[in-house]
């Protein structure tokens, strides 16, 4: 990422040469499911037969590639190389996949490539490359440009050949726009400093605003950044996008494709701009044009869920009323939440809210849908741990889920002293209903999920 873009090298790794010699695949193969707790006999006895500093190396990459295996797949990260940042910073298979997928919709000729600034170790990369395009990377540390180019050729094989170039991505030329074969700009500022994470976008490596100006004058592209980014700080002509896997927010990512625009200015009959367009007016599109699966529209903001890939887009809504518990209370998703979009599933679901600063929503009905968890609520009561007790006693709850918002009281804390017992399970929502503190108890609603794309 970045100048590493501003990352430190990855300290202490040789190059890559040794670990990929007969030797070093050997050493890998026989590490592959070491127990890290009993590592300094393992490195004794492997050291009696290899140099000390090829089982060092192996030892680090086994170590890397078992906690790799969590974004990647053990399939996968068995076969990557790792840094200690670039297991820790890159993307987990299953968001790298859906936004080269999302790409390559946007993006379907023949010959399309990517640039990905500050590529780290390539998960993007090789997504990227699997979904068809000639992806060069740049970043700044020679080893991880070196574990970049070997992760992508060897789990994209049959892809465009792959370049890494190690260089600051603010030197790097970009590409011009337009061409037979579109060219698009993929980038991932590094967010963490020397004293951890980065909340001030301009202080990213690069900073927001050079990557927004890179994308803008490439004409199509994306940007990574932190899913807690105000929402002032989307540009007009941006999509923001925010992405959830198995229910954790895990980044937001920022969309742009001019190449509508451009083309409206050089061909003011429309026809090039129609081939660009997403079928909405402020892509340039006629009316009436055909929807683009995917396509990017400046002002949007959208939550993507994944696995499932259900999307939903922003429709301009009013806030949803406030009103009193009803039978269900929905949990959204938190890429719905960051998104904003709390009141399009609201409207679906015929629901309001039970507090204006507080996204529990409330309905009469159960009614499917994946951008939020339903629950059947049994009990409402003020705010008061005695009676909670006594409830949770009476119907002899020994597990209690505790969820809360606009709540100061710690889930731990409150499971210690109510001194659950009993063979039965409760939900409790510390919350507030109208601006008064509440406590609401319930259970999972027995609502089969559904899978709807919905970009209107």
């Amino acid at each position: 990422m970045g100048r590493v873009n501003d990352r430190a090298p990855a300290p202490h790794l040789p190059h890559l040469a040794p670990l990929l010699s007969p030797k070093g695949q050997a050493l890998l193969a026989e590490l592959r499911d070491y127990d890290p707790a009993r590592e300094l006999a393992v490195a004794t006895r492997l050291r009696r037969d290899h140099p000390a500093e090829l089982v060092s190396a192996a030892l680090a990459q086994a170590r890397l590639r078992q906690r790799g295996a969590a974004k990647f797949g053990a399939r996968d990260a068995d076969r990557m190389y790792f840094t200690p940042h670039g297991v820790e910073q890159s993307t987990r298979t299953a968001v790298a996949a859906h936004r080269a997928a999302r790409l390559r919709g946007i993006a379907p000729e023949a010959g399309a490539a990517v640039l990905d600034l500050c590529c780290g170790i390539g998960g993007d990369a090789i997504e990227l490359a699997r979904a068809g395009f000639a992806v060069t990377g740049v970043d700044l540390d020679p080893l991880t440009c070196e574990i970049a180019l070997t992760n992508v050729r060897t789990l994209a094989p049959d892809a465009p050949s792959p370049t890494v170039r190690c260089q600051d991505v603010r030197e790097t030329e970009l590409p011009e726009p337009g061409g037979t074969a579109p060219h698009a700009l993929f980038v991932d500022p590094a967010r963490r400093g020397g004293r951890g994470r980065i909340f001030d976008p301009e202080a990213y490596s690069p900073p927001l605003s050079w990557a927004v100006d890179a994308v803008r004058r490439t004409g199509l592209g994306a940007i990574k950044i932190a899913p807690g980014i105000p929402h002032e700080l989307v540009p007009d002509d941006f999509e923001a996008e925010w992405i959830s896997d198995g229910g954790d927010v895990k980044e937001a990512v920022l969309w742009h494709d001019g190449r509508a625009a451009r083309a409206a200015q050089a061909d003011p009959s429309g026809q090039a701009a129609q081939a660009h367009a997403g079928g909405r007016p402020d892509t340039f599109a006629p009316a009436g044009a055909p929807e683009v699966p995917g396509a990017v529209v400046g002002g949007t903001r959208r939550a993507t869920l994944l696995p499932s890939g259900a999307t939903l887009t922003s429709r301009g809504l009013p806030d949803p009323p406030v009103r009193g518990p009803g039978r269900f209370l929905y949990e959204p998703d938190g890429a719905v939440i960051r998104a904003h979009l709390v009141a399009e599933v609201a409207e679906e679901l015929n629901g309001g809210l039970l507090d204006e600063t507080i996204a529990y929503i409330t309905a009469d009905e159960a009614r499917a849908t994946p951008y939020a968890t339903a629950y059947e609520i049994t009990d409402e009561l003020p705010f008061g741990l005695k009676k909670l007790k006594a409830l949770l006693r009476e119907r002899e709850v020994g597990v209690l889920t505790v969820k809360k918002r606009g709540s100061a009281v710690e889930p731990e804390e409150l499971r210690r002293r109510m001194k659950l017992k009993g063979p039965n399970a409760a939900t409790v929502f510390l919350t507030r209903v109208a601006g008064a503190p509440a406590m609401l108890i319930g259970h999972p609603a027995a609502v089969r999920p559904t899978v709807c794309n919905r970009a209107e």
